[in-house]
Protein backbone atom coordinates (compact mmCIF):
# COMPACT_ATOMS: atom_id res chain seq x y z
CA UNK A 1 0.00 0.00 0.00
CA UNK A 2 2.78 2.44 0.89
CA UNK A 3 4.48 1.96 -2.49
CA UNK A 4 1.17 2.55 -4.27
CA UNK A 5 0.64 5.77 -2.32
CA UNK A 6 4.15 6.93 -3.19
CA UNK A 7 3.63 6.27 -6.89
CA UNK A 8 0.24 8.00 -6.95
CA UNK A 9 1.77 10.96 -5.14
CA UNK A 10 4.68 11.09 -7.56
CA UNK A 11 2.18 11.37 -10.39
CA UNK A 12 0.56 14.38 -8.72
CA UNK A 13 3.92 15.97 -7.91
CA UNK A 14 5.09 15.71 -11.52
CA UNK A 15 1.81 16.18 -13.37
CA UNK A 16 -0.42 18.11 -10.98
CA UNK A 17 -1.05 20.95 -13.43
CA UNK A 18 -2.06 18.54 -16.16
CA UNK A 19 -4.35 16.65 -13.79
CA UNK A 20 -5.95 19.92 -12.69
CA UNK A 21 -6.48 20.98 -16.30
CA UNK A 22 -8.39 17.75 -16.91
CA UNK A 23 -10.40 18.10 -13.71
CA UNK A 24 -8.80 15.04 -12.14
CA UNK A 25 -6.49 16.53 -9.50
CA UNK A 26 -8.98 16.27 -6.65
CA UNK A 27 -9.79 12.69 -7.63
CA UNK A 28 -6.10 11.85 -7.54
CA UNK A 29 -5.65 13.51 -4.14
CA UNK A 30 -8.72 11.70 -2.82
CA UNK A 31 -7.21 8.37 -3.85
CA UNK A 32 -3.94 9.26 -2.14
CA UNK A 33 -5.69 10.42 1.04
CA UNK A 34 -7.56 7.13 1.31
CA UNK A 35 -4.17 5.47 1.62
CA UNK A 36 -2.44 8.04 3.80
CA UNK A 37 -5.34 8.15 6.27
CA UNK A 38 -4.92 4.40 6.70
CA UNK A 39 -1.15 4.69 7.06
CA UNK A 40 -1.53 7.41 9.70
CA UNK A 41 -3.66 5.02 11.75
CA UNK A 42 -1.02 2.32 11.25
CA UNK A 43 1.64 4.63 12.73
CA UNK A 44 0.37 5.44 16.24
CA UNK A 45 3.82 5.98 17.77
CA UNK A 46 7.14 7.21 16.40
CA UNK A 47 8.75 3.76 16.42
CA UNK A 48 5.68 1.61 15.83
CA UNK A 49 4.21 0.74 12.44
CA UNK A 50 1.54 -1.87 11.84
CA UNK A 51 2.52 -3.74 8.71
CA UNK A 52 0.09 -6.60 8.17
CA UNK A 53 -3.47 -7.56 9.03
CA UNK A 54 -4.28 -11.25 8.72
CA UNK A 55 -2.30 -14.29 7.68
CA UNK A 56 -1.72 -15.09 4.02
CA UNK A 57 -2.36 -18.80 4.39
CA UNK A 58 -5.69 -18.52 6.19
CA UNK A 59 -6.77 -15.50 4.15
CA UNK A 60 -6.18 -17.35 0.88
CA UNK A 61 -8.54 -20.06 2.07
CA UNK A 62 -11.36 -17.52 2.25
CA UNK A 63 -12.05 -15.53 -0.91
CA UNK A 64 -14.69 -12.98 0.09
CA UNK A 65 -15.00 -9.40 1.26
CA UNK A 66 -13.01 -8.62 4.38
CA UNK A 67 -16.21 -7.20 5.91
CA UNK A 68 -17.79 -10.66 5.71
CA UNK A 69 -14.84 -12.70 6.94
CA UNK A 70 -15.07 -14.46 10.28
CA UNK A 71 -11.52 -15.83 10.18
CA UNK A 72 -9.34 -14.47 13.00
CA UNK A 73 -7.14 -11.72 11.57
CA UNK A 74 -4.08 -11.08 13.67
CA UNK A 75 -2.36 -7.70 13.43
CA UNK A 76 1.43 -7.58 13.09
CA UNK A 77 3.74 -4.64 13.65
CA UNK A 78 7.35 -3.52 13.57
CA UNK A 79 8.93 -1.62 16.44
CA UNK A 80 12.28 -1.01 18.14
CA UNK A 81 12.62 -4.67 19.10
CA UNK A 82 11.20 -6.02 15.83
CA UNK A 83 12.55 -3.70 13.12
CA UNK A 84 11.69 -3.42 9.45
CA UNK A 85 13.65 -0.64 7.80
CA UNK A 86 12.28 -1.53 4.36
CA UNK A 87 8.67 -1.17 5.46
CA UNK A 88 9.30 1.94 7.55
CA UNK A 89 11.38 3.49 4.78
CA UNK A 90 8.75 2.96 2.10
CA UNK A 91 6.04 4.35 4.37
CA UNK A 92 8.22 7.38 5.07
CA UNK A 93 8.52 7.88 1.31
CA UNK A 94 4.74 7.61 0.97
CA UNK A 95 4.16 10.25 3.62
CA UNK A 96 6.83 12.60 2.25
CA UNK A 97 5.66 12.39 -1.36
CA UNK A 98 2.03 12.83 -0.32
CA UNK A 99 3.03 15.84 1.78
CA UNK A 100 4.26 17.50 -1.40
CA UNK A 101 1.10 16.56 -3.28
CA UNK A 102 -1.12 18.15 -0.60
CA UNK A 103 1.13 21.14 0.12
CA UNK A 104 -1.02 23.82 -1.49
CA UNK A 105 -4.57 22.47 -1.31
CA UNK A 106 -4.36 21.09 2.25
CA UNK A 107 -1.29 22.53 4.03
CA UNK A 108 -2.29 21.34 7.50
CA UNK A 109 -2.66 17.77 6.30
CA UNK A 110 0.61 18.10 4.41
CA UNK A 111 2.39 19.10 7.63
CA UNK A 112 0.90 16.11 9.42
CA UNK A 113 2.13 13.76 6.70
CA UNK A 114 5.61 15.26 6.78
CA UNK A 115 5.83 14.77 10.54
CA UNK A 116 5.03 11.08 10.11
CA UNK A 117 7.60 10.82 7.31
CA UNK A 118 10.37 12.27 9.45
CA UNK A 119 9.57 9.99 12.38
CA UNK A 120 9.52 6.88 10.24
CA UNK A 121 12.76 7.76 8.47
CA UNK A 122 14.47 8.20 11.84
CA UNK A 123 13.01 4.89 12.98
CA UNK A 124 14.11 3.12 9.80
CA UNK A 125 17.68 4.41 9.88
CA UNK A 126 18.24 3.69 13.57
CA UNK A 127 16.57 0.25 13.65
CA UNK A 128 17.61 -1.55 10.48
CA UNK A 129 16.54 -5.00 9.38
CA UNK A 130 14.15 -6.71 7.00
CA UNK A 131 10.49 -6.54 7.90
CA UNK A 132 9.84 -10.21 7.12
CA UNK A 133 12.23 -11.17 9.92
CA UNK A 134 9.86 -9.41 12.30
CA UNK A 135 6.57 -10.14 10.52
CA UNK A 136 7.50 -13.68 9.57
CA UNK A 137 4.09 -14.57 8.10
CA UNK A 138 4.82 -12.14 5.26
CA UNK A 139 8.00 -13.89 4.13
CA UNK A 140 6.49 -16.35 1.66
CA UNK A 141 4.18 -13.79 0.07
CA UNK A 142 6.04 -10.47 -0.10
CA UNK A 143 9.63 -11.06 0.87
CA UNK A 144 11.85 -8.00 0.66
CA UNK A 145 15.31 -8.32 -0.89
CA UNK A 146 16.80 -5.47 1.13
CA UNK A 147 16.20 -2.14 2.81
CA UNK A 148 18.96 0.11 1.45
CA UNK A 149 16.86 1.12 -1.55
CA UNK A 150 13.90 2.11 0.60
CA UNK A 151 16.11 4.26 2.82
CA UNK A 152 17.56 6.11 -0.19
CA UNK A 153 14.07 6.43 -1.71
CA UNK A 154 12.73 7.88 1.55
CA UNK A 155 15.69 10.24 1.93
CA UNK A 156 15.24 11.49 -1.63
CA UNK A 157 11.55 12.20 -1.07
CA UNK A 158 12.22 13.86 2.28
CA UNK A 159 14.80 16.12 0.68
CA UNK A 160 12.33 17.09 -2.01
CA UNK A 161 9.67 17.76 0.62
CA UNK A 162 11.88 19.74 3.00
CA UNK A 163 14.95 21.00 1.09
CA UNK A 164 16.92 19.81 4.12
CA UNK A 165 20.38 18.88 2.88
CA UNK A 166 20.81 16.41 5.73
CA UNK A 167 18.84 13.97 3.60
CA UNK A 168 21.16 14.56 0.64
CA UNK A 169 24.10 13.97 2.94
CA UNK A 170 22.56 10.65 3.99
CA UNK A 171 22.30 9.66 0.33
CA UNK A 172 25.85 10.73 -0.47
CA UNK A 173 27.21 8.73 2.45
CA UNK A 174 25.34 5.55 1.55
CA UNK A 175 27.72 2.73 0.58
CA UNK A 176 25.23 1.40 -1.97
CA UNK A 177 23.57 3.61 -4.58
CA UNK A 178 22.18 0.67 -6.52
CA UNK A 179 24.40 1.05 -9.55
CA UNK A 180 22.80 0.27 -12.90
CA UNK A 181 19.48 -1.53 -12.45
CA UNK A 182 17.24 -3.41 -14.86
CA UNK A 183 13.92 -2.47 -13.31
CA UNK A 184 11.97 -0.40 -10.81
CA UNK A 185 9.39 -2.11 -8.60
CA UNK A 186 7.89 -2.35 -5.13
CA UNK A 187 10.91 -4.45 -4.18
CA UNK A 188 13.64 -2.35 -5.81
CA UNK A 189 13.45 1.45 -5.60
CA UNK A 190 17.06 2.27 -6.43
CA UNK A 191 16.08 3.59 -9.88
CA UNK A 192 13.37 5.77 -8.36
CA UNK A 193 15.82 7.24 -5.88
CA UNK A 194 18.33 7.83 -8.67
CA UNK A 195 15.73 9.71 -10.73
CA UNK A 196 14.84 11.94 -7.78
CA UNK A 197 18.48 12.69 -7.03
CA UNK A 198 19.12 13.44 -10.70
CA UNK A 199 16.59 16.26 -10.42
CA UNK A 200 18.52 17.92 -7.59
CA UNK A 201 20.48 20.99 -8.80
CA UNK A 202 24.13 20.11 -9.29
CA UNK A 203 25.29 22.85 -6.93
CA UNK A 204 23.54 21.00 -4.10
CA UNK A 205 24.57 17.48 -4.97
CA UNK A 206 27.87 16.60 -6.59
CA UNK A 207 28.11 12.81 -6.04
Amino acid sequence: MAFTVTMLSWGVVEYGLQLEAEGELRNALSSIKWGTDYLIKAHPEANVLYGEVGDGLSDHACWQRSEDMTTPRIVYRIDEHHPGADLAGETAAAFASAAIAFRFLNPNYSSQLLAHAKQLFEFATTHTGLYQNSITVAAQFYSSSGYEDELLWAAAWLHRATNDNAYLYYISESPNNGGTRKMFSWNDKFVGAQVLVAKVPSNLYNH
